[in-house]
């Protein structure tokens, strides 16, 4: 399985309908976390291409998306621990 860091920049207020559609797709990845508040961590057989088609069809044209695949080398720093927790056992 891939590991992608997405993060996100939807132009429409967080209470939107469009960040609830979000939500509701990055949560439907069989493994995640919500690292920051835009920044998720998703692990997928897909594609970074089909993980970003996927995420296109679920906000604006004029949103700002980043899919890029993570590796095992990271650090954090008051990231909560449960978040730190899921990087441990899934990067």
């Amino acid at each position: 399985m891939n590991t992608y860091l997405i993060s996100y920049d939807l132009i429409k207020p967080e209470t939107s309908p469009e960040y609830a559609r979000l939500f509701q797709l990055l949560r439907s990845f069989p493994q995640w976390a919500k690292v920051l508040r835009s920044v998720w961590l998703i692990k997928t057989d897909q594609s970074s291409g089909e993980v970003m088609d996927m995420l296109r069809g679920a906000t604006d044209s004029n949103d700002k998306i980043l899919v890029i695949e993570v590796t095992n080398n990271w650090w954090t720093y008051n990231v909560l621990k449960e978040v730190s927790d899921w990087m441990k056992g899934n990067l």
